[in-house]
């Protein structure tokens, strides 16, 4: 264990803190059918990763960029260097998991502060490493080096059978519209933490650690992906990255579908509630505003749904049926309890400079 004051140099750094991380790699076989042999790993200490994929294999790569100790939460304190490594690798296996694509390796890039001592290096390390045992991949490089503050980005590289790769223009009027969990949390977390303390919140103790759980240990939904993609269930995926309401609205564009929402059908996490009432939303407009949650939304023809549902079920997986796909022409429309048919609730993420919780509460009061 390195002391807290310990300031090692790159090429150190590399060779004695990450190198725990990157042992033993090369010769490891990844993905479930296909495989692809990782033949050369960060362990080789070669410029780039070498592949050997068998049989008839198509190649998935996805890229995104996290901010690093820009997270309004870990000025906060409320998440740790281990965290944001964490983090940054569920982000980029998202995008894997909603193609349906088995994940085969992480790249990352790593850049930090002159004043970032070895142990909080070490931290952001293990997260990232941890995050890739934990999804059944292996982190096999990328770049490490200075910055002006932490910076990480990631990308992510999957393998399907060809002509199998989950996209989000497949849906047809008719499909159903699903989705793998309730959305809104990590949209929630933003609204409530920052503001707590100026505005006098509390919440239970194990609601604000549900709101917390979303951002320090996201999960990307890589089993129910290949699911959908090895079984041949869904006809168009999109991950919920940028919260319910955008994604489904991504999805229709490019389909070129209109989607019939049901309010009643809609999954509600009870922190969710929780926070709208405190920020003054109904809890239906912040659960599809714009979140940073995993869950994939997809959709499904009818005809498909039973034999869909049993496969989830028997991996002790579930789904959540919350609309159809409709004609082009009906356009995107959201049916509430009261049977009375409008557009979605919530705000869509445009990458705004506004937080979640004004942006919530300014389309309430729009309302």
């Amino acid at each position: 264990m390195t002391s807290a004051t310990s300031h090692s140099d790159e090429p150190t750094r590399v060779a004695k803190l990450v190198g725990a991380f990157l042992s033993g790699q090369s010769g490891a076989v990844l993905g479930d059918g296909p495989h692809a042999t990782l033949t050369a790993g960060a362990d080789s200490t070669d410029d780039c990763a070498i592949y050997d994929l068998d049989g008839p294999v198509t190649l998935v790569v996805g890229s995104d960029y996290v901010r690093g100790a820009k997270f309004a939460l870990y000025e906060q304190g409320l998440l740790t260097n281990f965290d944001i490594g964490y983090y940054v690798v569920a982000a980029n296996l998202s995008d894997i998991a909603a193609m349906g694509a088995a994940p085969i390796g992480v790249l990352t890039v790593v850049r930090y502060p002159h004043d970032l001592d070895d142990d909080a290096f070490l931290d952001i390390m293990a997260g990232i490493h941890r995050a890739c045992t934990d999804s059944g991949t292996l982190n096999v490089g990328g770049d490490i080096g200075n910055a002006e503050r932490i910076v990480l980005s990631g990308s992510a590289i999957g393998i399907c059978r060809t002509g199998t790769a989950l996209t989000r223009r497949g849906a047809r009027p008719g499909d159903h519209l699903c989705v793998t969990g309730p959305c809104g949390i990590l949209g929630a977390a933003v609204a409530y933490f920052p503001k707590r303390h100026a505005n006098g919140w509390t919440l239970p103790e194990h609601l604000e650690q549900d709101l917390l759980a979303g951002w320090r240990r996201p999960r990307a939904r890589v089993a129910e992906g290949r699911l959908l993609c090895t079984g041949g269930y869904a006809t168009a995926c999109q991950d919920t990255s940028d919260g319910l309401k955008a994604t489904i609205e991504q999805l229709a564009a490019a389909s070129g579908v209109g989607f019939d929402v049901a309010e009643d059908d809609i999954a509600i996490h009870p922190a969710v509630s929780a926070v709208a009432k405190l920020i003054g939303s109904d809890d239906i407009t912040l659960a599809m505003s714009a979140s940073a949650d995993f869950q994939l939304a997809f959709t499904v023809p009818a005809d498909r749904l039973d034999a869909c549902r049993d496969a989830f079920a028997r991996s002790g997986l579930t789904f959540d049926v919350i609309g159809r796909a409709t004609p082009p022409e009906t356009g995107v429309a959201f049916t509430g309890r009261d049977g009375t048919r409008h557009a979605l609730p919530g705000v869509a993420w445009k990458h705004q400079a506004s937080d979640v919780s004004t942006l919530v509460t300014n389309a309430v009061q729009a309302c």
